[in-house]
């Protein structure tokens, strides 16, 4: 491992967000308390999906995790289609990078922005509801778990899009749909049986049904599975993203 040339990669992708951070983290930390304001308005009082636990309390660690997953995702494939796109993708292939080191630097900077958003929306949210914290290591755990495996699929779908349209309808089609059907704003046990088990089959759901657990120390699912599903979605798209880089999948010729 070359952990210099690792950390200069991370550098630069770091300030690639940190420099328009009005976009990437401010941005999505006023649409989540726009979220919070309206549901929390509407539905304060008429639901409580957990004993003892307001519906304004139970939607902040949704809507901070949705950010967080969100932008962690949004990270790793913008920075990729970019730098094919402009063809900047060439003064990465060129230096000595192994495939691995790559991998790191690119999930580490995504990984590192969906928190600075899930921060940024816990504090300003921490204003309008004081949030419980159960277990703050089962919040940590889930919410690097949750930035590292959106980052992984952002970068395999930066790696296989080849113009920004294609990224767009993946995340219009794939990831927003799949975000919003995992438990943001309600409890999957509340769905018909139908609806109830096909939400099980959502990995999304199993991200903030496990960080949901760390805030109120209650859950639809065991964490133990949560954690599970989580692992090895993990090992699973880290083996295709390095696999996917070491061979040059659409960047050699882009």
């Amino acid at each position: 491992m070359n952990w210099i040339a690792t950390y200069t990669l991370l550098s630069k992708e770091v300030t690639r967000w940190r420099k328009v951070w009005m976009q990437t983290v401010l941005a999505p930390v006023v649409t989540a308390l726009l979220y919070l304001l309206v549901f929390g308005h509407v539905l304060e009082g008429r639901v409580e999906v957990f004993p003892g636990v307001s519906y304004t309390e139970f939607l902040i660690p949704g809507l901070l995790m949705m950010s967080v997953i969100q932008n962690a995702f949004a990270n790793t494939s913008s920075s990729m289609i970019q730098s094919k796109v402009m063809g900047s993708i060439v003064f990465i292939l060129l230096p000595p990078f192994s495939a691995l080191e790559m991998f790191l630097a690119f999930i580490g900077a995504a990984v590192l922005r969906g928190l600075a958003v899930g921060v940024g929306v816990f504090l300003l949210a921490y204003f309008y509801v004081e949030v419980p914290i159960e277990n703050i290591f089962v919040i940590l755990a889930f919410a690097v778990l949750g930035s590292y495996v959106m980052a992984a699929l952002g970068l395999i779908a930066g790696m296989w899009a080849e113009k920004f349209d294609q990224i767009a309808a993946f995340q219009s089609f794939l990831i927003v749909p799949l975000t919003f059907l995992s438990g943001v704003f309600y409890s999957i046990t509340s769905l018909p049986p139908f609806w109830y088990q096909l939400s099980k089959a959502n990995p999304f759901f199993y991200m903030i049904d496990g960080f949901r657990y760390g805030f109120f120390g209650q859950s639809d699912q065991p964490l133990i599975l949560s954690l599970a599903v989580m692992l090895s979605a993990a090992v699973v798209l880290t083996l295709g993203c390095v696999l996917m880089l070491k061979s040059g999948y659409k960047l050699r010729d882009a």
